[in-house]
């Protein structure tokens, strides 16, 4: 099968596209994918500036979707059925082997391809307003990097959720996207906490989505609302902030994490749990997944090095077939 692996951590140039066996099942679930998901901790790893770190070579990415090939009997999968996987070994490749509690059945208001990039950023939303922001119908939640794979998958959460966004974007293609993903309100990053204020009659809001950190973090903090929560998806800004804890007291703020990767090392079942959820709102439609932009396996560095120019919109899946 194909593959593309990373065999230098330089980035995108460290990858290779190769010709590998296929994993074999050995109790797992075999899938042949038709597309993987592209997720910026994907680039962070390829440089070895994640947290948790791989040795090369290595198969990137973590998601993907296909067609089940074979299936233990007590899984309640079937040859055929068309599934999303956590690929934690790696998913940018033709065939994937999973335990079956990382495999999650699709409803059939969504294909496979769209399917790819959804379970990292859905289900880290979903961790974050669900069970670290403990979000309640009505709340407004400010969405940072709003264009952007996290972003859109954090707006359509809000409107499934009953959720009042504000989306802050870089650019109007992104705030285009950001409308299309279920953005309530849009505004620009130059002065967009000035934008909140006003949009909020200077009360702030409940909840912070920031999946960019960077110089932008203390502004979120201030824009919180008494009692609001602030939580951290990540560093796509580069920088690693830091919050002066007095600020906290003056709205009695919260600052909290939602690591997907994290959670899985410890709390395996989970994610199935929050799939309970997913699955209703996808069926139903009141959660809808905007199209990926699709990319070719062998593309796969290039679709990189635009997540890292900030000229990716949306999600980004790569067509293994």
């Amino acid at each position: 099968m194909l593959a593309q692996q990373l065999v230098e951590l330089v980035g995108p140039d460290g990858l290779r596209l190769v010709d590998v066996d296929e994993p074999a099942g050995g109790g797992r679930v075999v899938v042949d994918v038709e597309a993987a998901g592209v997720s910026y901790p994907d680039l962070l790893r390829s440089k070895g500036e994640y947290q948790m770190k791989n040795e090369v070579p290595y198969v990137p990415g973590v998601e993907a979707a296909g067609i089940v090939r074979s299936a233990p009997a007590d899984s309640g999968l079937r040859p055929g059925q068309p599934v999303a996987v956590l690929a934690t070994e790696g998913a940018w490749q033709q065939v994937v082997a999973v335990h079956p509690r990382q495999v999650f059945s699709l409803p059939e208001t969504i294909t496979p391809v769209a399917a790819a990039g959804v379970l990292t950023n859905y289900l880290t939303g979903h961790f974050a307003l669900r069970r670290r922001a403990k979000a309640v119908e009505g709340e407004t939640v400010l969405v940072h990097g709003a264009g952007g794979g996290i972003g859109t998958a954090a707006l359509g959460l809000c409107r499934a959720l009953g959720l009042q966004s504000i989306a802050v974007v870089s650019g109007p293609q992104k705030a285009d996207a950001a409308r299309a993903a279920g953005a309530d309100t849009v505004v620009d990053l130059n002065g967009w906490l000035d934008a909140v204020r006003d949009h909020t009659g200077g009360r702030g809001v409940d909840i912070v989505l920031d999946p960019v950190g960077g110089d932008r973090f203390t502004d979120s903090v201030r824009s919180l609302a008494p009692e609001g929560r602030l939580v951290v998806l990540g560093f796509v800004g580069g920088e690693i902030p830091v919050v002066k804890v007095n600020r906290l007291l003056l709205r009695n703020g919260a600052v909290l994490g939602a690591g997907l990767a994290e959670l899985l090392a410890h709390d395996p079942g989970y994610p199935r749990k929050q799939w309970k959820e997913l699955y209703q709102m996808l069926s139903d439609g009141k959660l809808v997944v905007p199209p990926p932009t699709v990319v070719n396996l062998a593309d796969a560095g290039k679709a990189m090095a635009d997540m890292e120019s900030r000229l990716a919109v949306g999600k980004i899946v790569l067509k293994t077939r």
